[in-house]
């Protein structure tokens, strides 16, 4: 109990400037994209998943590499007790939705468990105050497949269902790992439930 109080203030205090424009407090920019479950498009919409309670927005690299692979894992692992703390989960990258439908259908990834959306022209990440580098020419997945879109930050957002930033973690700032973003914003969720 005592780790989780400590995550949730450091997550709370953590408003480091210059890695995202958001702070906690502030609401969270409303967005509809394409997105994938289980392999197949649908259009998500924040507003609508905060009508059901917090969603965590994680925004990462690109599917197929090794710490996004990792992250969507142990989000997929742990998807139980997000949905135990009445938490949505959406992962956001500037991947094409077609390389999304085959990595959130992945067993060894989004196993079918949460969706992904497509920001191929970065609006949803610059609203969020994100910034993206573009891939190195000749780079591949761990498919072997070329990547050409640019590469989010790894940095994750916990909403809270009344719309604003709860939490704000981000790998650039903080130095943590795809699986901290995990643990950390399910110890938030679990707050934010009474958990």
């Amino acid at each position: 109990m005592k780790r989780t109080i400590a995550v949730l203030a450091l997550g709370l205090a953590m408003t480091v400037a210059g890695w995202a424009e958001l702070t906690p407090g502030q609401k969270a920019p409303t967005f509809t994209a394409e997105a994938s479950l289980a392999g197949k498009d649908f259009s998500f919409s924040l507003e609508k998943a905060l009508a059901k309670g917090p969603v965590v927005v994680y925004f990462f690299p690109s599917a197929f590499t090794q710490g996004c692979d990792l992250e969507a894992h142990t989000f997929a692992t742990d998807k139980d007790q997000f949905t135990a703390a009445g938490a949505t989960i959406i992962g956001v990258s500037a991947d094409s939705i077609q390389r999304l439908n085959a990595f959130s259908s992945a067993p060894s990834y989004c196993a079918g468990k949460f969706p992904v959306a497509s920001d191929p022209h970065l609006k949803i990440a610059t609203d969020y105050g994100l910034t993206a580098g573009q891939a190195r020419p000749g780079m591949k997945d761990v498919r072997g497949v070329a990547i050409d879109h640019p590469f989010i930050e790894r940095t994750t957002f916990v909403v809270g269902k009344d719309g604003k930033v709860v939490s704000i973690f981000s790998s650039a700032a903080q130095h943590i790992s795809p699986e901290e973003h995990v643990a950390r914003s399910l110890a938030v969720v679990q707050h934010l439930a009474g958990k």
